[in-house]
């Protein structure tokens, strides 16, 4: 097959690339789209995946061969599916979505009914997922947020709930990536939080709204911080969706209750000795969330060993069941999405694109049709 590796410090397509192999639980995937994301050049750019290793996480396709221990009533030979492999990844460096075939867990992937097609479109408004585009828009974005919230923070599904979970404000820095997006959807689907403070650019300020945030801060404001401590001093949790460890981390720790126990959550594997001497304080602290441990292995980035977590994965197939339903029904929305042409060349310069931040909460997406 053909696929993008490393090669040096550049994504190539190489060709002739061997089929990966994969576990009795999974199937192997024929790719249709593959949607890409900050992590694919962050780890090529840094050196964490392995040279030769195939790029990329996002991919939606059709089942074209399946493991003996998948689920059968879940999933057929020629099922449309979505979902994200570990792309560049130490452990299996032979599996990642930028390639004509990918290797999925089955129990963390979501299902598509057979009638989805390609949107034909060059860019695609937010909404429902009804496209290949839009399926290869979701997986690791919307994992991770359900590993933040259901997993670390240990949020429950109440749908129907007459009162918050929790009687205090989130806040969601980051707001208007895609990341942001579905963190601010969640919450206010399952009634988290007692209000939900996003911080984005202005310009996202209407869909975040329209999504269920109950306020918006400018994150351009010199004076954002003192914004909101000024008028919710009571944030208790704070999701770091930018996660920038020596600028946007520091920002959020700042907006921690004075008072309150607080957590900070970011996406970077960043804990306490993250934050700078001057502002650490007892009352908070800083915790990460791992999405590939969702894959239920051992997970290697950058030196660092993740030990196999066996609740995550558990939860992880809970949410997979819980919101493949709402995302076909509309309930929840994926980001704006534009689509580049020739498969995995066009994966190759969203790689790029991304890095060089052309997209403002969007996804990049390429398609092999």
């Amino acid at each position: 097959m053909n696929a993008v590796v490393i090669e040096g410090k550049e994504a190539v397509v190489e060709q002739n690339v061997p089929l990966p192999e994969y576990p009795s639980n999974y199937i192997l995937v024929k790719s249709m789209a593959i949607g890409g994301n900050p992590t694919d050049w962050k780890h090529i750019e840094y050196g964490i995946g392995p040279q030769r290793s195939i790029v990329g996480c996002d991919v939606s396709g059709e089942i074209v061969s399946m493991g003996k221990d998948v689920d059968t009533s879940k999933f057929q030979i020629g099922d449309y599916v979505f979902s994200f492999a570990h792309g560049n990844c130490v452990r299996k460096p032979d599996n990642g979505a930028f390639a004509d075939y990918v290797a999925l867990d089955s129990e963390i992937t979501f299902k598509l009914p057979k009638e989805t097609k390609f949107s034909n479109s060059d860019t695609i408004s937010e909404g429902k997922v009804s496209t290949f585009e839009e399926a290869a828009s979701i997986p690791l974005t919307w994992f991770t947020a359900g590993c933040a919230l259901f997993h670390v923070m240990k949020l429950e599904y109440d749908v129907d709930a007459s009162t918050p979970q929790h009687n205090f404000p989130i806040l969601v820095w980051g707001g208007g990536s895609p990341l942001g997006q579905a963190v601010t959807q969640l919450v206010k689907k399952y009634h988290g939080y007692s209000k939900i403070i996003v911080v984005a650019s202005r310009k996202h300020e209407k869909q975040l709204l329209e999504y269920g945030a109950d306020e918006v801060f400018d994150y351009h404001d010199a004076d954002v911080i003192t914004q909101i401590k000024n008028k919710y001093n009571n944030i208790q949790h704070l999701l770091d969706c930018v996660s920038s460890p020596d600028t946007t981390l520091q920002q959020v720790y700042q907006c921690a209750s004075d008072t309150e126990n607080a957590i900070v959550l970011n996406f970077a594997s960043q804990k306490i000795d993250g934050i700078k001497q001057e502002l650490r304080r007892s009352n908070v602290d800083v915790t990460y969330a791992a999405v590939y441990l969702s894959l239920g292995y051992d997970v290697f980035i950058a030196g660092m060993k993740f030990p196999a977590d066996p609740l995550c994965k558990k939860n992880m197939i809970r949410y997979t069941k819980e919101i493949n339903p709402r995302l076909l029904n509309g309930e929840f929305h994926h980001p704006p999405i534009v689509v580049y042409k020739n498969g995995l060349k066009g994966a190759v310069k969203l790689t790029k694109d991304i890095q060089n931040g052309v997209n403002a909460g969007e996804k990049l997406v390429a398609i092999f049709n």
